[in-house]
């Protein structure tokens, strides 16, 4: 899978407590994959593996057809992040928090500049560029926090609970924008979150209960004749009953 996303037999613990239990899912080059479940399920901890910010000896992680244990560099350079809570330097312009980050990759410049803004346009917000990103709504930072992500051209891009306290229209923009990368772009997206409206028919679902995958597949093959908010909570209801 040379630009897609293999997560193989993955196992976490904090201490005693097991986060995550043989963890297996791949997701093809230019897929949006969905990861649901609810608070709690192990959708940061497997960020936190994905990013390097934690490690583990159990299983394996690929990206971009890189071995993520045996050459983390190569790999997270193929790699983009949208973490759940905002990290943009409010004080400083759009234009001025990606040059930042594009100075972090070893970009500057006009190349630099060329890749700020085409990723601005694609988020639709380069003529705002010049503005403090303290005056931009919940909305736009986060199109901002996404334009930054992308300026290094990653294979993979992660999002996680990008979309929390932003409202439905917020939301829905936001998701939409990162599909249209999906076809658009060819990028491979791992998209966590806890609400189903945020998940398209036609989107890989990958359902993570209690550190355990309890569905993987193509969003309307796994959820029948049901809505999905229906067979999401009858998924994780029936993996409670089996546990308790």
């Amino acid at each position: 899978m040379s630009n897609g996303l293999s997560v193989q037999s993955v196992s976490y613990n904090y201490g005693a407590k097991q986060a995550l239990s043989n963890v297996s899912f791949d997701v093809p080059p230019g897929q949006f994959a969905a990861l649901l479940g609810p608070n709690g399920a192990g959708k940061s901890t497997l960020f936190s593996l994905l990013t390097r910010l934690f490690t583990t000896p159990h299983g394996n992680i690929r990206l971009a057809g890189l071995d993520m244990a045996r050459t983390p560099r190569q790999a997270l350079g193929k790699l983009g992040v949208v973490f759940q809570s905002p990290t943009l330097d409010l004080d400083l312009t759009i234009r001025q928090n990606l040059m930042y980050f594009a100075a972090l990759h070893g970009l500057a410049g006009k190349p630099a500049r060329l890749r700020i803004d085409a990723a601005l346009d694609r988020l639709q917000i380069l003529d705002r560029a010049s503005e403090k990103a303290r005056n931009l709504n919940g909305g736009h930072r986060r199109r901002t926090e996404i334009a930054r992500a992308l300026i290094h051209a990653p294979s993979v891009l992660l999002l996680d609970e990008a979309t929390v306290g932003l409202d439905a229209a917020a939301r829905q923009s936001i998701t939409d924008h990162v599909h249209r990368l999906c076809a658009d772009q060819g990028l491979t997206v791992l998209w966590a979150t806890h609400l189903t409206d945020e998940v398209y028919d036609t989107d890989q679902l990958v359902i993570l209960h209690q550190g355990r995958i309890l569905a993987d597949g193509v969003c309307t093959q796994l959820r029948g004749d049901q809505p999905l908010k229906d067979f999401f909570l009858a998924k994780t209801a029936s993996q409670m009953g089996e546990t308790a």
